[in-house]
């Protein structure tokens, strides 16, 4: 059975896409921490970091930096949680490797608390997907 990203990786599911090349895909979180909470994966369905290939890895890395810079751009926020978990115990809920990027800002209750989430409806992600899009696009 394929994870909930490899259906949207297919658009089997809808998702507010950020950012998309050959090997990876970044989209908005659906159950956000924080306005602007975007996750990058790797198109091919692996479980974790242990079994993600090298190169996929490195793909990965670039993309999170690509997406991280629009992000700092179009939205300016004070900080940046990067986020990676291996492991239900680790607090990996979907395993299909992926990489969190939280935007913080002072006093917004940071650090990462992965249990709180930030209001927001599929408008608001599609939105807040737009300005960071906009931003890559320069």
């Amino acid at each position: 059975m394929s994870s909930i990203f490899s259906r949207i990786v297919r658009g089997e599911i809808p998702a507010a896409t950020v950012y998309e090349d050959d090997l990876t895909l970044a989209f908005m979180d659906i159950n956000p921490v924080a306005r602007g909470h975007t996750l990058v994966i790797c198109k091919e369905e692996y479980p974790d970091l242990f079994t993600l290939p090298a190169e996929a890895l490195v793909a990965v890395a670039r993309t999170t930096q690509h997406v991280a810079l629009a992000i700092r751009t179009s939205l300016s926020p004070d900080g940046l949680n990067i986020v990676q978990n291996n492991g239900a115990s680790a607090g990996q809920v979907i395993f299909h490797y992926h990489v969190h990027l939280i935007p913080r800002w002072e006093n917004d209750g940071g650090p990462v608390r992965m249990g709180r989430h930030h209001e927001s409806t599929p408008t608001d992600l599609q939105a807040v997907a737009d300005q960071i899009r906009q931003q890559i696009a320069r």
